[in-house]
């Protein structure tokens, strides 16, 4: 694959954990030999530490400064990844992951921390990530973006599963219409396998697994980068997702492959 989302965190744990290094060695061991590239999500309790030990693995990273409406644990985040970017671990920086959608942050602030990324890591390409159709929306984070990094999930958008595919060529379409001949890459899709459904998307095994290939067949074909979600299945989701946020994995929750 291309790139696989990456979080540590084990069963029972969540954000405010610290994880150790021995952890992210021991969950980056079982991805490493099916990917390429990590994206990441955060710079603090821990996870600062994925991207070097990724290198160390041979592989690249997308690194995420995981930016809130908490502006003090902000300058925290976005100091540690300037760090990381700077002893050479960022092969991407990706400022921000929905801050937008989520509505965390104005469009002026978000582009406030993505100049001083790009005047700290000049030779860094800095990215931010989002829903493929915010980046019509708000140009000016589009125009400020060295890479375009869209989230694609029809189903979230309520797509049944036959069409999903097509969808996610169509949010991809779009979004190259509007990157000016920038690099878009697709830094989140998938499909859960497990859960309650989502208006017409079913979770299930059969629809997970058939989304998972048709999406690779597609990249291969037209050499499009995915990086899909996600590495593990992660219990502390639910909370925001409902049931169905537990099961986006193509590892379980313990590190088995589920689709062997």
């Amino acid at each position: 694959m291309h790139g696989l989302s990456f979080s540590p965190y084990m069963d029972g744990q969540t954000h405010g954990t610290e994880i150790s290094e021995q952890q992210i060695r021991s969950r980056l061991d079982i991805i490493t030999p099916y990917t390429n590239w990590i994206r990441t999500f955060s710079c603090i309790e821990g996870n600062q530490h994925t991207p070097r030990i990724a290198h160390e693995n041979g592989l690249k990273t997308m690194v995420g400064v995981g930016l809130t409406d908490d502006h003090e644990r902000n300058e925290i985040e976005f100091e540690n990844a300037i760090e990381i970017a700077r002893s050479g671990h960022a092969d991407i920086l990706a400022v921000g992951n929905e801050v937008l959608l989520r509505g965390d942050m104005s469009a002026e602030e978000l582009l406030g921390y993505m100049q001083r990324a790009k005047q700290a890591v000049p030779d860094v390409p800095i990215g931010y990530v989002d829903a493929y159709f915010l980046f019509e929306e708000y140009p000016l984070i589009t125009d400020s973006c060295d890479v375009i990094l869209i989230n694609c999930y029809p189903f979230w958008e309520h797509c049944p599963a036959e069409y999903a595919l097509f969808f996610t060529k169509e949010m991809y379409r779009r979004s190259l219409k509007v990157a000016d001949g920038k690099k878009v890459i697709i830094s989140e899709t998938g499909w859960p396998n497990r859960g309650s459904p989502y208006g017409d998307a079913l979770p299930s095994t059969e629809n997970a697994l058939n989304y998972f290939i048709h999406c690779y067949q597609w990249a291969d074909e037209e050499d499009v980068d995915i990086i899909y979600f996600s590495s593990f299945d992660e219990s502390w989701k639910v909370d925001d997702e409902g049931d169905v946020g537990a099961y986006w994995g193509l590892w379980d929750k313990d590190g088995k492959l589920k689709y062997s």
